[in-house]
């Protein structure tokens, strides 16, 4: 199962990579002369765009084979049999074992993933607070 995105969240990142695109684009047209950090824009640009598709190819947490991973740079997994208790703390949901805590960030999934992830979720038998 994949949890996705708020697509509010990919429209922002796609955005943003477009204008840091066009901005670099007409900076180095219009500069008279062009020196290394010209380049600055385009490479804010190439960095959200790859943010862009790298979120909406890889969404943001999987659950698959009993074990729930977040998707990113320093992608965290934890294993669903271990989970003690679940804490939701100002909208996140903080997922505790013995040795690790992992919190996923409702605020940018998508309403209709949250809903898969909280019947998911309920369907361990943990302490919920």
């Amino acid at each position: 199962m994949r949890i996705g995105y708020k697509k509010r969240n990919l429209n922002i990142n796609l955005i943003l990579g477009i204008v840091w695109l066009i901005l670099g684009l007409l900076s180095l047209i219009f500069s008279g002369e062009n020196r290394w950090y010209d380049y600055r824009y385009l490479v804010f640009g190439i960095l959200y765009m790859i943010l862009y598709f790298y979120q909406k190819r890889n969404k943001y947490l999987t659950i698959e084979n009993g074990i729930l991973k977040i998707n990113g740079s320093f992608g965290k997994k934890i294993n669903l049999t271990e989970i003690k208790r679940i804490k939701k703390f100002a909208g996140d949901y903080i997922l505790k074992t013995d040795k690790k805590e992992l919190t996923i960030n409702t605020q940018i999934i998508d309403p209709k993933s949250l809903a898969e992830l909280n019947t998911e979720l309920g369907k361990l038998n943990v302490e919920w607070n």
